[in-house]
């Protein structure tokens, strides 16, 4: 795909308008890569949505609250397997040969991520957004009394994921590689953090150790966006966007330095 973008301007405005087309260009792209292939992301949607029901009287019984500790614990544990979506998006450009055609136009690393990740930002909100609405009709999980606090808590968290899955794509040299780290991770960091069982729950070591999974910052989050507590949501907002930030630059620097070219595979 070639990117062949005449300046629309001098200037700041038009270094910024060039910079929006370009990532457009990849953006759309994208999607249609995307809309192709769907059944990954239908699988995130319904398989979370099977385990809701057969798992809601069970932690309905057993804990105060199980039917938000359901619903959310599902809803983190299948957007962090979607760190595979990023990945493949970026290791699909090496294993095809054309992701030095890519550097080679005037878009630089960061706008290459950014056009390759942005329709599966969308996608990964959308996910999110349905399990939700799917909890509090099918699950009990409580309407959120502050619906833009919970949608924030959403945006940060694709953020995170999709960053974390670019800096895999930068490490791994095959899509059987980056499958077995993005699933093994996705069920110890989303377990480790309490989204299957609650952690007090769980051995104490387990406690200790979840504080290093950003599952744990994410459950954390997304409960606390749901029971409307501002100051509870921002805390762990802020751990979280630290880690997609920190990951994003990673992925654009290993980009912009040549280690993703397909040559290294």
């Amino acid at each position: 795909m070639l990117l062949d973008v005449s300046r629309p301007g001098p200037g700041r405005l038009g270094s910024l308008l060039a910079s929006a087309h370009r990532i457009g260009a990849l953006a759309r792209h994208n999607m249609t890569l995307r809309l192709r292939d769907p059944g990954q992301m239908i699988s995130y949607v319904a398989m979370p949505m099977v385990l809701m029901l057969v798992l809601k009287p069970l932690y309905v019984r057993a804990l105060d609250g199980g039917a938000t500790q359901v619903a959310t614990g599902l809803m983190v544990m299948f957007s962090v397997f979607a760190i595979s979506l990023a990945g493949n998006a970026i290791l699909s450009e090496r294993t095809w040969r054309t992701w030095d055609r890519l550097r080679v136009t005037r878009a630089p690393a960061a706008e290459l991520l950014v056009g390759k990740t942005l329709p599966l930002f969308v996608v990964m909100v959308a996910q999110q957004a349905i399990l939700l609405v799917y909890g509090c009709l099918a699950i009990g999980l409580p309407v959120p009394s502050m619906p833009h606090l919970v949608f924030l808590a959403i945006l940060i968290w694709a953020f995170a994921l999709l960053a974390i899955g670019a800096a895999l794509a930068t490490l791994v040299r095959s899509h059987g590689e980056l499958s077995v780290i993005s699933d093994v991770g996705a069920l110890t960091l989303s377990s480790l953090g309490g989204a299957l069982v609650p952690l007090s729950l769980m051995p104490e070591w387990a406690q200790l150790a979840a504080h290093a999974s950003p599952g744990y910052w994410a459950l954390v989050m997304m409960q606390s966006a749901v029971a409307g507590d501002v100051a509870g949501t921002l805390r762990p907002a802020g751990v979280v966007l630290a880690i997609g930030l920190l990951s994003g630059v990673f992925a654009a620097r290993r980009l912009a330095r040549g280690w993703g070219r397909g040559g290294l595979l």
